[in-house]
């Protein structure tokens, strides 16, 4: 699993959601969480299922923060990011 903490900036933030999501999914990195304080008021995107042929996580699940995104599989499976990580609202 790969957590990712978005950083601003256009080009990181391009880097962060397009490029990292397609490369890490190609390498099949199981699960991919975005926690993205630049996405509408702050967002956790939980990716998982790679499709490394395709480089494209086949499930995604997203959050806004104050409410829970939960780890899918792998060693953190039912882990919940919820507000006590992210808070109600995001710096962008």
């Amino acid at each position: 699993m790969v957590v990712e903490v978005v950083s601003p900036g256009h080009d990181n933030i391009t880097r962060d959601r397009t490029r990292k999501r397609r490369e890490y999914a190609r390498a099949g990195i199981a699960v991919y969480v975005l926690i993205d304080d630049y996405d509408a008021g702050g967002t956790v995107t939980v990716l998982s299922a790679p499709d490394p042929g395709s480089a494209v996580y086949r499930d995604e699940v997203r959050a806004s923060y104050g409410t829970g995104a939960t780890i899918p599989s792998g060693p953190a499976k039912g882990f919940t990011i919820g507000a006590d990580i992210t808070g109600s609202g995001g710096a962008g």
